[in-house]
């Protein structure tokens, strides 16, 4: 299945001040979340964060904060918990005195249109981010891990978290498919400005 720009929502898991440095590879890591994030800003895809203990690792890469909807802090290695209020929003509750009429007379609440996939990216991938690709697989949300834009402080803790969330159901793809997928083909009118920050 490709990814649908309307049907997708964003997460970046902690991409935090002092936990990059310890990141295998860490600038290619960083530099893919930042053009992820790019791309999604310009296909109008929300864009969630997580920060794991904050007052001690730090806030998230200040050029990727500044591209970020929302960030919330979390305690727990997954943020699946913190993210799922931002991921579905609460249904609209009914106005005025509609409770005093017989269900069959109300009129349904509508809710906003949802966007059950989720394309994750983050470090590190065998901890804080496969911890909350497995709970929102778990929760029933698609999840589509950028591979490209993850890490770990070993390869070897990066490439198994890869093999466990492919086996458990999540998409691993590539941070250029996610743009040119949201895309589907160069009549866009932001083909040319995604085409950009993958050059």
């Amino acid at each position: 299945m490709l990814l649908d720009a309307d049907d997708c929502q964003l997460v970046l898991i902690d991409y935090q001040a002092r936990l990059m440095p310890a990141i295998h590879d860490a600038p290619a890591v960083l530099a893919n979340a930042r053009r992820l994030a790019q791309m999604a800003r310009l296909m109008q895809v929300p864009v969630w964060a997580t920060e794991q203990y904050p007052e001690k690792l730090g806030g998230t890469d200040e050029s990727l904060a500044a591209l970020c909807d929302r960030i919330v802090p979390k305690m727990a290695f997954s943020g699946a918990e913190e993210l799922q209020p931002l991921l579905a929003p609460p249904v609209a509750a009914p106005r005025g005195n509609v409770r005093s009429l017989p269900k069959h007379l109300r009129a349904p609440a509508a809710a906003e249109p949802a966007r059950g996939t989720v394309v994750i990216a983050g470090c590190e991938a065998h901890v804080c981010l496969l911890q909350t690709a497995l709970m929102l697989l778990e929760a029933e949300w698609d999840v589509c891990v950028v591979t490209d834009a993850c890490g770990s402080r070993t390869e070897r803790n990066r490439d198994a978290a890869y093999d466990r969330l492919a086996g458990a159901g999540c998409e691993l793809v590539t941070t250029e498919m996610v743009g040119f997928e949201w895309l589907r083909d160069c009549e866009h009118p932001r083909f040319k400005a995604l085409q950009a920050l993958v050059r």
